[in-house]
């Protein structure tokens, strides 16, 4: 990611500056403060610099602002930003707006990128794409790897563009040629579904391998699916485990619910229902209905813990509310034999039933007749309503 202080010390050398104010110095005593209070914009930019590292937006606004006015792109670009995050003066997009264009007019790439977000978003102008496109293409045709990335994802997504995968896979390469991350994830997925070159799972798995050793989660996970389902590499389960636990271990949920995976059907690991289970709770408490139904199952069966039906239907429950037919044909069924709840035919009968119409794996429309048998007409009545209405709210 170029950062702005590249461009300021291409200032600061050609106005024959000899060094940026340390964040240790106090910046009202620094060497270029006489310079700056004579008017020298580069030194208005250092001494706006100091006072921003120091968090003093106000007073650095004020020096950036003097640069700007005498025409400097790097002031420019640094009071449209204090007005896009609203440091040191109250946030202002259509002021942001108006100082990034100043400097992207004068060819600052970093200016030319934002003023692209501000139109790819919509703040203090007009949404549109088109002029996006544009802005991000300016600033990319100089290197920058935030408006490569960005003019890949227009491309791949047809925004402001016609959709062409060709064209968003040149623009990720061009970025992630030059470590950008995100860009070599995006061109592993692009190699990996075939998507403006023929697919490739190995030129996917080298791209996904850069990001994820960079640390990116996505990539990571990607990886483990790679060895697990050897594409592009032999088969290699222990490989996939690293892979899944690197993504695993920063709270990436899919590859929480596949460790625990592994460690309950032995896949290239030792089963270990402990670590199993260790695993499904961390991605049950992030939402993930798998790994709840999983995790109810281990509760119901007492694998890895002790049995306990309090608990199993808990996160069965869970599950069930998101419209996991499985889980909700388990909760249906343990209610029908009162376990981990007092018995109820009605519970029994509303769970069955929705189970039945998302489909469960089970046999819940053979179980939900015998509990409707077990009803009087209105209570059966009364469960086929809640029935009805828990199915629009789960669906």
């Amino acid at each position: 990611m170029i950062k702005i202080e590249i461009y300021l010390v291409i200032s600061i050398f050609m106005l024959g500056l000899s060094h940026p104010v340390s964040a240790q110095e106090d910046c009202k005593e620094s060497e270029h403060l006489e310079k700056a209070v004579n008017g020298v914009g580069a030194a208005q930019i250092l001494i706006a610099l100091c006072l921003s590292d120091q968090k003093n937006y106000t007073e650095a606004v004020t020096w950036f602002r003097k640069a700007a006015e005498q025409g400097y792109a790097p002031a420019q670009y640094n009071l449209g930003k204090r007005y896009a995050n609203g440091q040191g003066v109250p946030r202002n997009y259509t002021n942001a707006v108006t100082w990034y264009c100043k400097a992207a007019k004068q060819g600052l790439a970093i200016a030319q990128y934002n003023l692209g977000v501000m139109y790819a978003k919509g703040r203090g102008l007009p949404q549109n794409d088109t002029k996006a496109v544009t802005w991000y293409r300016k600033a990319a045709e100089k290197g920058y790897l935030d408006a490569q990335y960005n003019l890949g994802v227009m491309y791949a997504k047809g925004r402001g563009v016609n959709q062409d995968y060709t064209k968003a896979l040149t623009w990720y390469r061009k970025a992630a040629e030059q470590g950008y991350e995100d860009a070599q994830f995006n061109l592993g997925v692009m190699y990996a579904k075939g998507r403006g070159v023929n697919q490739d799972y190995i030129k996917a798995l080298t791209w996904y391998r850069k990001a994820a050793e960079q640390g990116y989660q996505d990539a990571q996970y990607n990886l483990g699916v790679m060895y697990a389902k050897g594409r592009g590499v032999n088969q290699d389960y222990t490989k996939a485990l690293t892979w899944y636990r690197k993504a695993a271990e920063q709270g990436y949920v899919d590859a929480q619910f596949n460790l625990g995976v592994m460690y309950s059907n032995r896949d290239g690991v030792h089963q270990n229902d402990t670590e199993a289970m260790t695993w499904y709770h961390k991605a049950a408490e992030q939402g993930d209905a798998g790994a709840q139904y999983n995790l109810g199952a281990m509760y119901s069966y007492g694998k890895g813990v002790p049995k306990n039906d309090t608990e199993a239907m808990t996160w069965f429950r869970k599950a069930a509310e998101q419209a996991d037919a499985d889980a909700q044909y388990r909760l249906g069924v343990m209610y029908d034999n009162g376990e981990g709840a007092p018995q109820s035919y009605e519970e029994c009968y509303i769970w069955l039933s929705l189970a039945t119409t998302n489909g469960s794996a089970g046999k819940p429309a053979k179980f939900r007749d015998i509990c409707a048998k077990k009803l009087t007409p209105e209570n059966l009545q009364s469960a086929q309503k809640k029935a009805a209405k828990l199915f629009e709210l789960y669906r």
